[in-house]
């Protein structure tokens, strides 16, 4: 532990860790070395591509835009924190079943920013859709196969949603 080292308490994903974070790290880096999440990718490390994004205290940040300090106190979704292979978020789902990635770099932020999406708006036109992932972005799908998965995961969700 060096001087420049701050006390750091966090919940990611459910679970609480307390790490000795120096000042100056990232959130993405934090993520990724740290606590191995490394489901959060780093692209541009401007803020620009959107590989980075994740939740925190239920609004998408980019990580690479964040101290991890900045952190303390707070609760962290990553997109390992969606779903698992055995139980997918309808999200997940969605992407799988209407090929909504491809190489996969971009998925992650694509996933966190669609989740924040439907959690304030279950219903989105195409068009709000694609206005929410702008700031993501994909150099593989062009972007229609994307909007289709977020499409279909919305009434997924609606339609669970309504059954419960």
């Amino acid at each position: 532990m060096s001087p420049a080292d701050h006390p750091v308490t966090l919940t990611v994903n459910g679970r609480t860790y307390t790490r000795q974070v120096p000042a100056r790290k990232l959130l993405s880096d934090f993520l990724r070395q740290d606590l191995a999440l490394t489901g959060t990718h780093v692209g541009c490390e401007h803020g620009v591509c959107g590989t980075c994004t994740v939740s925190v205290d239920g609004q998408t940040v980019r990580s690479c835009l964040m101290f991890a300090v900045q952190t303390d106190g707070c609760q962290v979704r990553t997109v390992e924190g969606l779903g698992t292979m055995q139980n997918m978020h309808p999200l997940q789902q969605a992407f799988w079943e209407k090929h909504g990635l491809q190489c996969g770099f971009c998925t992650p932020g694509m996933l966190m920013t669609a989740q924040e999406l439907l959690a304030s708006n279950p219903d989105p036109t195409r068009e709000q859709v694609a206005d929410a992932i702008a700031g993501n972005l994909c150099r593989c799908t062009g972007y229609e196969t994307i909007v289709d998965a977020i499409m279909s995961a919305a009434a997924a969700m609606r339609t669970t949603e309504a059954q419960a």
